[in-house]
């Protein structure tokens, strides 16, 4: 079970509720900057002796830990619902069941994309010389992590993170503090030693004392201005950085689309999780001669969703009324402007949680805050194209660059179009699911952050490369070493003009001149 503490316990707490009701679930404490910093240095002791085990016994560590998040499914499932305000069914469908997959893989695989790399060096081959990588852990990792996705955004990090041999501090969001202390519980409970999984609850100022108690990395989802200041105060200390931040992502729907899947698709990726996620459809562009007819047929499916706070329908609550508020203001602003809202357009009256149904919106362009902003919410405007140059035209035109998809059944034509697009990841007939991934890199281009995670690209980002370099000819001088006598400077020409070339036939050419050399210096 989670572990709570009692009011008086704790010098100052925060509370988790549930947003569809307002209801406590359990409180955290505000942890302090001391602490943090004495979590950091914990998690720096612990660190060396797990980096020393082998990558098979971190494994059995990791899949012990998924044997229990398998047992206790339905429990952490509802505590992730509780939280957030998603179905239970969502939960286990957009973060339970991808953390699983995401654990198996690395457990199974870090040894062979972290295993000693060799490096070609051309010419410097013949002369004796080898080099190869190793990948050695950063030490610390610190995670800030978001309220929309608490369970698999961390967990999947700290599965790899762990893989690759580092100790982690997780700073999880004051809205869903006891996700993350249950994802401790779990590694806990599988037997990771005391200090190399900490959690620090708290809110904003709890994650300025995490990046400022010095860890070797921090990775951080969230907000572009949460970025911004993170990625600052990081700099500071010249600790690196990924940063996974928001996005504003473009669907386009080409004229020979599966007109059925690809109004299930927008409906799926634009309602999934109340919108609430940084690769939710937030912008939709439909060639002309298709609109009407792939209009319909969306707003047929959306009024199919069972919008409740149960947490056992298609589409819950929203996780604050701040966030809410900010729904109603891109709406309001695009309706007042000429904009048409088919389904939904205000939020869901008498009902005390932030519920605002799923809104289907026609007749926006590019100059309302909804086809600008990041909406994070269930908003799904659609916009027409004549050609597919203004198609990309339009997809491209944003501060963001997260993900987009391209629906079409000409696969040819799909993967061209997505190659001109400005994202980190373009589906073709897919949406938003690419996170749930783990064997594919997650990131963005522009405003939507720097770095990646999952895959080899973001195991990477938990490493540092350190190049090896050997000289089999332990006894021979270099020739390019002092005294640069006449003859050297000759031999040097000779480097320039030939060895440079990385002909083997060219560099044969000045053996004479190396001997001479190497005679000169004897």
């Amino acid at each position: 079970m989670v572990q709570t503490i009692p009011a008086k316990a704790a010098a100052a707490e925060i509370i988790s509720r549930d947003p569809t009701t307002g209801e406590e679930i359990g409180r955290a404490p505000l942890t302090m900057p001391e602490e943090v910093a004495r979590a950091v240095d914990r998690a720096r002791a612990a660190q060396p002796a797990w980096a020393a085990l082998s990558y098979a016994e971190r494994s059995r560590l990791i899949l012990n830990a998924r044997k229990i998040v398998l047992k206790e499914l339905e429990q952490i499932a509802l505590l992730i619902a509780q939280e957030t305000g998603k179905p239970v069914a969502e939960a286990i469908a957009m973060e339970i069941t991808p953390s699983l997959d995401l654990m198996y893989y690395f457990a199974r695989r870090t040894a062979e994309i972290l295993r000693p790399q060799r490096i070609g060096i051309g010419l410097y081959g013949w002369m004796g010389r080898t080099s190869h990588i190793i990948h050695k852990p950063l030490g610390v990792v610190g995670i800030i992590s978001p309220w929309n996705f608490p369970w698999a955004t961390p967990l999947d990090q700290v599965a790899m993170a762990l893989m690759a041999g580092n100790a982690v501090v997780i700073k999880p969001s004051e809205l869903t503090p006891l996700t993350a202390l249950k994802i401790k519980d779990v590694f806990t409970h599988a037997g990771l030693a005391d200090g190399l999984l900490q959690v620090v609850t708290g809110d904003g100022s709890t994650g300025a004392a995490l990046v400022g108690a010095g860890p070797d990395k921090i990775i951080l989802t969230g907000s572009v201005a949460t970025g911004k200041r993170v990625a600052e105060a990081a700099a500071n200390y010249l600790i690196p950085v990924v940063l996974e931040l928001g996005g504003k992502d473009a669907m386009v729907v080409l004229e020979d689309a599966n007109l059925e899947n690809a109004a299930r698709g927008a409906v799926w990726g634009a309602f999934a999780n109340s919108g609430q996620a940084c690769a939710s459809v937030e912008r939709c562009y439909v060639h002309e001669a298709i609109a009407e007819s792939f209009t319909q047929a969306v707003v047929i499916e959306t009024k199919r969703l069972r919008q409740s706070g149960d947490k056992q329908g298609d589409v819950g609550s929203m996780i604050t009324d701040q966030q809410l508020r900010t729904v109603e203001r891109h709406v309001y602003e695009a309706t007042a402007r000429g904009a048409k809202a088919l389904t939904g357009g205000e939020r869901v009256p008498e009902v005390p949680g932030p519920f605002f149904p799923p809104t289907v919106l026609t007749n926006v362009n590019h100059d309302m805050d909804v086809m600008r902003e990041e909406t994070f919410g269930p908003v799904l405007p659609i916009m027409t194209f004549k050609a597919e140059e203004e198609a990309v035209r339009l997809a491209n035109d944003s501060m963001f660059g997260l993900t987009a998809s391209v629906w079409t059944s000409d696969l040819e034509r799909g993967k061209k179009f997505a190659e001109r697009i400005e994202a980190g990841t373009v589906t073709v007939n897919e949406v938003l699911y690419t996170h749930a991934i783990g064997q594919t890199p997650w990131g963005g281009v522009k405003q939507s952050g720097i770095g990646r995670t999952h895959g080899r690209a973001g195991l990477l980002e938990m490493v540092n490369q350190q190049h090896i370099h050997v000289n089999r000819f332990a006894s021979v001088p270099d020739v390019w070493w002092f005294k640069y006598t006449p003859e050297a400077g000759r031999l040097f020409r000779g480097l320039a003009k030939r060895f440079s070339s990385g002909s083997l036939f060219q560099m044969l050419l000045l053996l004479p001149q190396m001997i001479r050399r190497l005679n000169e210096r004897r």
